[in-house]
C-alpha cells in the first residue's frame, strides 16, 4: 500500500475535523513525474469530479483502507480497474494479529463463523511419508492465546465490501496516468476522464500505474515457483482442524481445511527444464503436481483434494522477495521522494499484512549506558566460570 506523505501523519484515531487541511496534505515533488498536458485539456481539467481520498485498488488492503477511514467517518472512493471484484489465490493463513486488524475493522466475528480454528501443524517427510514434526497451534502468547484459520480471500473481500456505504466502489475504472497540480493528484482515467484528489493510496500492486509514479522498485523473484487449488466437499472433507505440510524430494505442498466443507492447498517448487509443459495450462500444471506427489509418500486424502479442485487460470507465479531483502526478510517502510511506502499486502498476503504470524515487536534499542553495564556483567560471569 502506498500513500502520498502528508506534513504530519494521519492516524485512524483522530476525528475527521482534526484532519489536515487539502491544501497542505501532498508536498510537492521534483518535475520527473510531472506530465505535461496540452493547453486544450485545461477547461476538462477544470470540470474534473473532485474527491478528497481516492484509493486505487479494490484488492484486500484497498478494501480494508476504505473500511478503516468509515469506521472514523471519513469517506473514500475506491477505483478498481476490473469489472468486478478478484479474488485469485483462493486462501491464505491469518494468524493472531490479522483478526486483530479484523476486529478493528469490525468484521473479526464474521470470518470466524466461517473459517476453522486449527489445533496443531503437521509437517511429513514427502519421502517416507512419517510425521517428522508435530506443533501445538493452541498455546498461550504475550497477549492471549494464539488464533491460526485459512481464510478464503472472495468471502474476505465480499465481507469488507458489503461493510461500506454503496458507491465506494467504482468498478472499471483504470487510472492510465498520473500528474500533480499544486497540491492535487490529478488522476487521468482509461475511459478519457479525469479525477481530481487531495490524497491518493496506492493499493493496486508493485506493477501499478501508482507504483511506476512513485518511483518503487520492482520485486525480485526467489526463483521458486507456486501453484494451489481450493476442492469443495458439499458433504464435509473428513480432515481435522489441523494444518498438514509435505516437506521434501523439491518440494513443500500444505493441505489447509478452511472450513468444514472447503479445503485449500498449495504446491511451491524450484522450476527446471524437466518440468516440460507444465505450464501450458490448468489441466498439465494439475497432472504435473499429482504425478510429483504420487511418486512421493504423500496420503490418499491429500491428493484427492488435488484431483477434485479448483483451480486458477494462472496456473503458477513466481514467488518474489521484497526488494532489497533477502529470503525471510521484509523491507521496512520507507520514504520515496516525499511519500510513504508501506510494505504490500498481497505475496500470496493482504490489508496492513493480514497474514502477518503474531506480530513480533522490534527489539528496542538498548542505551549507550546499558551497554555498558551488560558488558560488564558479561565480564563478571566470565571471570566466575574461569574460576
Amino acid at each position: 500500500m502506498h500513500l502520498t506523505s502528508a506534513p504530519g501523519p494521519i492516524r485512524w484515531g483522530d476525528p475527521p475535523n482534526s484532519l489536515p487541511s487539502c491544501s497542505s496534505i501532498l508536498h510537492s515533488v521534483s518535475d520527473k513525474h510531472q506530465l505535461h498536458t496540452p493547453h486544450g485539456a485545461r477547461h476538462k481539467q477544470s470540470m474534473a469530479a473532485v474527491e478528497d481520498i481516492v484509493i486505487a485498488g479494490a484488492g484486500l488492503a484497498g478494501l480494508a483502507t476504505a473500511l478503516g477511514l468509515h469506521r472514523k467517518g471519513v469517506r473514500s472512493l475506491v477505483l478498481e480497474s476490473s469489472a468486478t471484484l478478484r479474488a485469485s489465490g483462493y486462501a491464505f493463513n491469518t494468524w493472531t494479529n490479522a483478526f486483530r486488524a479484523l476486529d478493528a475493522l469490525g468484521v473479526g466475528d464474521k470470518i470466524r463463523e466461517h473459517h476453522l480454528l486449527y489445533e496443531r501443524l503437521v509437517a511429513f517427510s514427502a519421502s517416507t511419508g512419517e510425521a517428522a514434526a508435530k506443533v501445538s497451534l493452541k498455546m498461550q502468547g504475550k497477549s492471549g492465546p494464539h488464533e491460526i484459520r485459512c481464510v478464503k480471500r472472495n468471502f474476505l473481500l465480499e465481507t469488507l465490501e458489503n461493510e461500506l456505504p454503496e458507491g465506494t466502489i467504482r468498478y472499471s475504472s483504470k487510472i492510465v496516468a498520473i500528474e500533480e497540480e499544486g497540491n492535487v493528484k490529478l488522476l487521468h482515467m482509461a475511459d478519457g476522464s479525469t479525477i481530481r484528489a487531495n490524497v491518493l493510496v496506492g493499493c493496486d500492486g508493485v506493477n501499478s500505474v501508482v507504483a511506476k509514479w512513485l518511483g518503487l522498485p520492482k520485486p525480485i523473484l526467489s526463483g521458486r515457483s507456486a501453484t494451489r487449488g481450493l476442492a469443495e466437499y458439499p458433504y464435509g472433507h473428513g480432515f481435522g482442524p489441523e494444518i498438514l505440510q509435505f516437506i521434501g524430494q523439491g518440494f513443500r505442498s500444505g493441505v489447509l481445511p478452511c472450513s468444514d466443507t472447503s479445503v485449500y492447498w498449495n504446491y511451491t517448487w524450484y522450476p527446471s527444464p524437466d518440468d516440460g509443459d507444465a505450464e501450458e495450462s490448468v489441466a498439465k500444471m494439475r497432472q504435473y503436481v499429482l504425478t510429483k506427489l504420487r511418486a512421493a509418500s504423500i496420503p490418499a486424502e491429500a491428493l484427492d483434494v488435488i484431483e477434485r479442485s479448483e483451480m486458477s487460470d494462472v496456473v503458477s507465479a513466481q514467488v518474489p522477495v521484497p526488494a532489497g531483502a533477502g529470503p525471510g526478510q521484509h523491507q521496512q517502510g520507507q520514504r520515496v521522494r516525499g511519500r510513504r511506502r508501506v510494505p504490500p499486502d498481497d505475496a500470496g498476503a493482504g490489508a496492513g499484512r493480514l497474514r502477518g504470524a503474531g506480530g513480533r515487536r522490534r527489539p528496542r534499542p538498548v542505551p549507550r549506558r546499558g551497554l555498558r553495564r551488560r558488558r560488564e556483567r558479561r565480564r563478571v560471569r566470565v571471570r566466575h566460570s574461569g574460576a
